[in-house]
């Protein structure tokens, strides 16, 4: 199914934030509004079991970029510190994927014009890198959905308006500015929605008064909360009672419709301008989400040690590019961000990024209507500094440096993983097989100096780089449960 024109393809690459691989209404969130993430399903492949590198920010946006895990590009929690020292609380400036190559990079080295417009969060934002010639990016990561801190080819400014609007309005001005261009184009939109506050004020008041204010949420797993959840300065509103519950969730559905709403914008706009077929879409999350499953409210730091949840770990990710591929497909295959890169490159022409330096494997081939065949991963791995996840269709080992706790789900028996097996006498080959399998596959890729197996990883942010002069993790945990004693 793929197209004879020898024009490579563009690349629309739209990444969420804290987005559930659950939170849309076409994954089954069945009261959740999100008519553009349903069009490109219905347009495309919807993939079922696709997951993050880590489930943090920082650390899963440099493995989509880069192709490494955490443990090779030394990104292992999201940064505290290093987007500017002109930013209040920061203090430094930090290049945390200085001398790594990013696929963006080898785009716009073979031709492309490349965009950033949203979320970067990887140090120094002030100043383009990864081979992105349009800079137009948030400050920091996360915050206020209005009036919020972004930079401008080095220039600090303050956005004007609902920030998930602003950043769709900079992606269609770089898509204006260039339509005289005979290069592809690869425009990276990074959304800071769905990610906290959730407050009311923070959202459009007619996506709470038209869908959401009178909404029962029944289609979000709530459990009882888990021992081990950390207390949230972002929201508060942890969701222990039913109203609390409520206002979370709202908030959290808002940002989330609001933002398919810009997504609109983006595919009406590649449609007014016949440029909708020859253009890949992604669209993908940072990691994903737990809001109230497993009784946790947050991703992998939502409860110390992290968690490696499914709904923590799995994101949602579609693409679309109609008459060159499947559409209205629900793909299976147990595939990773750490995928992606040589998936692009792979897919637009660009041979030779496969290495045995590199963890990812091509899936172009599904994109163009073929199945992986015998090249079909059989495992995916996570990490999340000590905390490291090895997952097939059947079972998921979760281990933690130095001693534990661990953890194994029979995943056909307990899909929503809610008993732990690791003591179960009839586990334990498989638990023996999986745990080898894993260590031989993060000494295979691991750069020792950036094991994050060895790091202090709290969850409670990043603030410089592995083996510098300053210590490179906060440890500033707090319980919840601890300020309810």
């Amino acid at each position: 199914m793929a197209s004879s024109d020898p024009v490579r393809p563009n690349i629309l690459f739209i990444l969420s934030d804290d987005q559930g691989s659950w939170a849309m209404n076409c994954a089954g969130a069945w009261e959740l509004e999100t008519p553009n993430l349903d069009r490109l399903a219905t347009t495309g492949i919807r993939f079922e079991n696709f997951f993050c590198a880590s489930p943090v920010c920082s650390p899963a946006r440099a493995s989509i970029l880069t192709g490494q895990m955490p443990s090779q590009h030394g990104v292992h929690d999201f940064l505290r510190a290093g987007n500017s020292t002109l930013l209040p609380g920061d203090g430094k400036t930090i290049r945390y994927l200085d001398g790594r190559t990013m696929y963006p990079e080898i785009l716009a080295a073979n031709g492309y014009d490349c965009g950033l417009s949203g979320k970067w969060h990887l140090g120094d934002s002030a100043t383009p890198q990864a081979g992105f010639s349009f800079w137009d990016v948030h400050a920091t990561g996360a915050g206020d959905y209005y009036d919020a801190p972004m930079f401008r080819d080095g220039k600090p400014y303050t956005a004007d308006g609902y920030v998930t609007d602003v950043i769709t309005d900079n992606a269609l001005g770089f898509l204006e500015s260039r339509l005289d261009s005979e290069n592809p184009f690869s425009l990276n939109v990074h959304y800071t929605a769905p990610h906290a506050p959730w407050d009311r004020h923070q959202h459009p008041a007619e996506v709470y008064d038209d869908y959401y204010d009178n909404c029962a949420f029944e289609s979000v797993r709530w459990d009882p909360l888990h021992p081990n959840q950390l207390a949230k300065q972002e929201y508060p509103q942890i969701g222990g009672t039913g109203e609390e519950r409520r206002v979370v969730l709202s908030g959290y559905f808002a940002a989330i419709t609001a933002m398919d709403a810009n997504i609109g914008r983006l595919i009406d706009w590649l449609e007014e301008h016949g440029l909708r077929e020859n253009t890949l879409i992604v669209f993908t999350a940072d990691n994903g989400m737990n809001m109230g499953h497993h009784g946790i409210w947050g991703k992998g730091n939502g409860t110390y040690p992290p968690n490696m949840f499914d709904t923590a770990t799995k994101v949602p990710t579609l693409m679309s590019r109609p008459g060159h591929m499947p559409k209205g497909e629900v793909n299976t295959d147990l595939l990773s961000h750490y995928d992606l890169m040589p998936t692009l490159l792979d897919y637009v022409g660009l041979d030779g990024y496969e290495s045995d330096d590199l963890p990812g494997r091509s899936f172009a081939r599904i994109l163009k209507g073929d199945s992986m065949g015998a090249n079909r991963p059989v495992i995916v791995l996570d990490e999340y500094g000590p905390t490291r996840m090895i997952r097939d269709d059947s079972m998921k080992y979760v281990h933690r440096y130095p001693d534990g706790p661990n953890e194994f789900y029979d995943l056909e028996a307990d899909p929503g993983e809610t008993s732990n097996e690791i003591d179960n006498p009839a586990f334990q080959r498989s638990i023996e097989r999986m745990r080898a399998d894993l260590e031989e596959w993060f000494g295979r890729y691991t750069e020792p100096e950036r094991d994050g197996s060895k790091q202090a990883v709290m969850g409670r942010g990043q603030l410089d780089v592995v083996g510098g002069k300053s210590e490179a993790f906060a440890q500033d945990l707090v319980y919840l449960a601890d300020l309810d004693s």
